[in-house]
């Protein structure tokens, strides 16, 4: 292929130009081919007070790329037969509920066990992710949880929560802390002596990069208030993903039967092949098959892919949460295998609501091509596959194709959909003014207002939100996020949909949330 020419590098790096300017976080980003590094480079700030650059030794948060360390340690105890990834969950954690279903070991890594992603549960509950809180706080939202999302195995939806309890397991059964596992198991062996778990935000660590968002046009330091676990706690160098990396390609730590393994996708119970498979995102992207996972935590995103049969691969980290760098690898591939733009398929603007379901999305224009915007937030859209579109995110398993008639099929999970317009402004048939509880869960809301907008009040053990909402359709609300308008190319926190005796709450990560009128 080629040897980073000077074109490939002005244009990897036009990829990263607002971070060129002063008083600027950044990323650093590597390209390596056959396992040797062609392209690295380095843009913006570890640290604006202290105008300290990123560097290849520069410590910043990777996120749920954390996920594929949980699994690899999770493999390895397998390996010595201290459990089976058939296990049933509560075989090893008491607090877990076992609901309408069992969950095995297995659905927890491939995120498609059902249970609830406990960032988004944090959200229902009324405790901000800005609050301080501890692991203690996680067991209780998961053990609280009084349904699934779905059988488990039938669907994939982000559950951080699966990757807390295979945290969890990890440091029951070799009573040591996670980092202490990680270190002694992988780290330690590799030389990766800058990455480890990092516990929660604001703690000190030497070479820590701030982490950074934009409001308006300022940037600043963001932190949540939640203790870090395998989930997504862990923070990492360049030159330390590198290492990562090459050692997916050429183990000195675990097996290539092992990263098989964690790389072969998820089958559905309808038969049907997901995209992710046991800590590991495994996807065909323009033909190419690309193995990796991604991150995004309080202001840091990060990727790491390899086109496996193209032994191609690239690495980015950035401590900011502005840098799309999912999307940012995919076109750095782009230019590296000299494709082309695929043409947009036409697909009319607006919202759309899944027949006989909750789901809702709206398709958008941003930067002048057709995007997708849901409660997750807003993605573009790949249209590499001849007359269908995706949405351009790591976790979401949908496939849409306009319709003649101005709806729009889609493929979930392997099971067909169809998704027709909803109406500009439409109004519910009924106002949901009411009080309501979650008995399970020790949740009252009360809502107030008329058949177009109101306020939607929930008080719990653990806090209060107060948060708007707007109708949707005639059974149908949108749940904004505390002190926001509806507006256009704004994304909703969650939607809530009528029921026989009440309402329930579905997200991108939350499914069957049920509340019951008094």
């Amino acid at each position: 292929m080629i040897k980073a020419p000077a074109h490939f590098a002005k244009r990897v790096d036009a990829l990263f130009s607002e971070f060129s300017g002063p008083e600027m976080p950044g990323a650093i980003v590597a390209v390596t081919e056959n396992g040797r590094e062609i392209f690295a480079n380095a843009y913006g700030l570890a640290n604006i007070n202290e105008d300290v650059p990123i560097g290849r030794k520069t410590i910043i948060r990777i996120g749920s790329q954390s996920k594929q360390f949980t699994v690899l340690l999770i493999l390895m105890l397998e390996a010595e037969g201290k459990l089976s990834l058939q296990d049933e969950v509560q075989k090893h954690l008491s607090y877990v509920p076992r609901l309408e279903y069992p969950v095995t070991l297995t659905h927890l890594a491939s995120n498609t066990s059902g249970y609830w992603d406990h960032l988004e549960s944090m959200f229902v509950c009324g405790l901000s992710i800005f609050a301080p809180s501890d692991r203690q706080t996680v067991r209780d939202l998961i053990a609280r949880q009084d349904a699934l999302s779905y059988k488990p195995g039938s669907a994939m939806t982000y559950s951080n929560a699966g990757f807390f309890m295979l945290s969890e397991i990890i440091e029951q059964i070799e009573g040591a802390t996670f980092n202490e596992v990680l270190r002694k198991r992988i780290t330690g062996p590799l030389g990766m002596c800058d990455t480890s778990l990092l516990l929660r935000d604001g703690l000190a660590m030497k070479h820590l990069a701030a982490h950074y968002t934009k409001q308006a046009d300022s940037w600043i330091q963001l932190g949540w208030g939640i203790e870090f676990g395998g989930e997504g706690g862990m923070v990492s160098t360049l030159d330390d993903m590198l290492v990562w990396q090459q050692n997916l390609i050429d183990p000195k730590v675990g097996t290539p039967e092992v990263y098989e393994r964690m790389a072969t996708p998820c089958v559905f119970d309808n038969g049907a092949t997901g995209f992710y498979g046991l800590g590991l995102r495994t996807d065909v992207y323009r033909g190419r098959r690309a193995v990796g996972h991604g991150g995004w935590v309080a202001g840091g995103r990060s990727e790491s892919v390899r086109f496996i049969d193209d032994e191609f691969g690239v690495v980015i980290i950035a401590n900011n949460d502005q840098v799309a760098t999912f999307e940012v690898a995919r076109r750095i591939a782009d230019i590296y295998f000299g494709d082309s733009e695929p043409a947009p398929i036409e697909l009319a603007f607006g919202r759309y609501r899944q027949e006989g379901g909750p789901d809702v999305f709206e398709i958008v224009g941003y930067n002048g091509v057709p995007s997708f915007l849901s409660s997750g937030g807003l993605q573009g859209l790949d249209f590499g596959r001849q007359g269908v579109a995706r949405p351009e995110n790591p976790i979401t398993d949908l496939v849409l194709s306009p319709r003649p008639d101005g709806k729009i099929d889609g493929t979930f999970c392997g099971t067909p959909r169809v998704y027709a317009p909803l109406v500009a402004n439409g109004g519910a048939g009924a106002s949901l003014a009411g009080r309501y509880v979650n008995k399970a869960q020790g949740l009252e809301v009360e809502i107030d207002g008329d058949a177009q907008r109101g306020m939607f009040h929930l008080r719990s053990d653990l806090g209060a939100m107060n948060a708007p909402i707007v109708a949707a359709d005639r059974d149908l609300w949108f749940l904004l996020q505390p002190g926001t308008e509806m507006s256009p190319g704004l994304s909703w926190k969650a939607t809530l949909s009528f029921t026989a005796g009440g309402f329930e709450i579905n997200s991108d990560f939350v499914k069957k949330w049920r509340f019951t009128r008094v």
